[in-house]
């Protein structure tokens, strides 16, 4: 395919902070910021550390602007093939490939740095395992493997359990919930917006499942499953203790909803159905996330859960601390 060369456009200093949102996704970095402060708060006391939350969240935001600014960078030659990113900062010419570089590379450790020193070095680990898994997994796979997906909604589970790890620095099974639901959630979110582009993926050379041979049908059947299997992980919330019957009742009736769309896209596979799949999703998350934080319950740390790693060990209370 010839793909004409842009013509680079002149930028003005003004239009750095409009050009830095749209190379760092700053309004899809916020979902990330959300997570990982509810991951914080459901994982609080009595007390909350508010100090510690503004750092936790202004670290993991600024890990989250550095890996999509970077997955941007890379991605720079398959972007200008697509009509939906060949206006984006690097592709257009409006930001030259190097200066969206040192931008990212600064903002990347500067949100490390943070993370390290005013919050704990196990948040910071987790968000560094992000920042690799997103550039040296999710991206490379994205034009060779439908894997990707799969990756990527890792990479997306990962953010509230850097906020749990923030107030109790261990890994306990309430965090993994957190982080399960997160990543199951994107799968349909994703997918079903794979299959209102797959056209334009295609084209970029992008191997998303809708692109695939058999991949419409497919991604409309494992979209219809995992929000099906969304309903029972969402009340893991309710059976750990986190969160109250309020919130479980909300979560049920909101996976009914989100599973009832997807019916309707697996039934009928057609862009009206897809989109209204993926409008839902977006709906979704923000009410079952702010539905768990205002029906919290505290968890003392003698009724936490965790996993010893030895094989032999079995899952035991954690004992409380002084």
């Amino acid at each position: 395919m010839h793909v004409d060369t842009p013509t680079i456009p002149t930028t003005r200093l003004a239009d750095l902070p409009r050009l830095y949102a749209t190379l760092t996704k700053a309004r899809l970095s916020t979902l990330v910021v959300v997570t990982t402060a509810v991951g914080f708060l459901m994982s609080s006391g009595p007390v909350i550390e508010w100090w510690r939350l503004l750092w936790t969240v202004l670290g993991t935001m600024a890990c989250a602007l550095s890996a999509n600014a970077l997955n941007q960078v890379i991605e720079t030659r398959r972007d200008r093939l697509m009509d939906r990113t060949k206006n984006r900062p690097t592709p257009s010419g409006s930001l030259s490939v190097p200066h969206a570089f040192i931008f990212a590379i600064v903002l990347g450790y500067a949100g490390l740095f943070v993370l390290a020193l005013l919050v704990n070095l196990a948040a910071a680990a987790l968000a560094l395992a992000t920042l690799l898994l997103y550039l040296l997994a999710y991206t490379p796979l994205k034009p060779v493997s439908t894997l990707n997906t799969l990756v990527g909604a890792i990479v997306g589970g990962i953010p509230p359990v850097i906020g749990w790890v923030a107030v109790r620095d261990t890994f306990d099974v309430q965090a993994w919930s957190l982080g399960a639901i997160l990543f199951v959630w994107q799968l349909p979110h994703f997918l079903s917006l794979a299959w209102l582009y797959r056209d334009q993926y295609a084209d970029a050379g992008f191997r998303m499942l809708p692109v695939v041979r058999g991949g419409t049908t497919l991604t409309a059947e494992i979209t219809l499953l995992t929000t099906l299997l969304l309903v029972p992980l969402a009340l893991t919330a309710t059976l750990s203790g986190m969160a109250g019957l309020v919130y479980a009742v909300i979560s049920f009736v909101l996976g009914l909803g989100f599973a009832w769309f997807a019916l309707q896209f697996f039934r009928k596979r057609d862009r009206s159905t897809a989109r209204a799949t993926f409008l839902f999703s977006l709906l979704y998350l923000p009410v079952l996330l702010a539905a768990m934080v205002l029906d919290r319950n505290i968890v003392p740390s003698d009724e936490l859960i965790t996993v010893d790693m030895n094989p032999d060990a079995i899952m035991q209370p954690l004992p409380a601390r002084d």
